[in-house]
């Protein structure tokens, strides 16, 4: 019997956790595979360890194991192999089928730059726009948010869009958000490139209160997984072979 297990960062957040969870329910209700699963890779319960074990003990003979993560920075390449590998040891006789992350696809592009304009209207060459990233100390990661800025300016059709990130690379938020709104003439629309609700949202919407204090009108996009988009790409990873 088949079963897919959907791995998740995890995070100290309670709604952030809840959000993940809700995700994961209206994925399976789309996927029509008995045994599902989600676990986490760290900070939220069940464990993969754990996830990986409810499977087996329902009657999984194979699992196809479906990561909810954007980009393939060092939990793709390291955490989470390194996991399966040690359970790969352990269920020497059940086959383990490890899906991509979702990468640069021109349908999430698509879908951040409708979240711009539900969230702000039409954007003008005078408007800015700041992704906010994670962070990641790979240098094919912050490849990819090059990526993504140039195919928001494209969606866009404006050249005023920059990133920054939450931990480990430069610009940081705070540095990045003052450059813009220091450059902006027009609106100033915040991008989080970030799935779920967390403790790193949290981070993000302080920083923008704290402008907004002052005067400046900044737009907020949230989270991508309030695009339909991210789920129907889950779906998608879940039932290809």
């Amino acid at each position: 019997m088949k079963a897919i297990l959907y791995i998740g960062h995890g995070t100290r957040s309670k709604k952030g956790a809840d959000e993940a969870r809700a995700f994961f329910a209206r994925v399976s209700e789309r996927v029509d595979v008995a045994l599902q699963e989600i676990s986490f890779l760290e900070l939220t319960e069940p464990s993969i360890e754990e996830g990986f074990r409810r499977c087996v003990e329902k009657g999984a003979t194979e699992v196809a194991v479906v990561p909810l993560f954007l980009l393939a920075a060092g939990h793709i390449k390291q955490d989470i192999p390194n996991v399966l590998k040690v359970l790969s040891s352990a269920y020497p006789d059940i086959p383990i089928n490890v899906k991509d992350p979702f990468g640069v696809q021109s349908k999430i592009l698509d879908a951040v730059a409708e979240l711009v304009r539900v969230t702000a209207g039409p954007v003008g060459f005078q408007d800015r726009v700041l992704i906010v990233g994670r962070g990641s100390s790979d240098p094919a990661t912050l490849a990819d948010f090059g990526l993504i800025a140039d195919g928001v300016k494209e969606r866009l059709g404006i050249t005023g869009v920059s990133v920054c990130y939450l931990a480990a690379a430069e610009p940081r938020l705070q540095e990045g958000l003052a450059a813009v709104l220091d450059d902006a003439e027009g609106k100033v629309i915040v991008i989080p490139y970030l799935l779920f609700t967390g403790l790193l949202i949290a981070e993000v919407k302080a920083e923008i209160r704290k402008w907004s204090k002052l005067g400046r009108e900044i737009y907020h996009t949230g989270i991508l997984s309030s695009h339909r988009v991210i789920e129907d790409i889950v779906v998608e990873r879940a039932l290809s072979r």
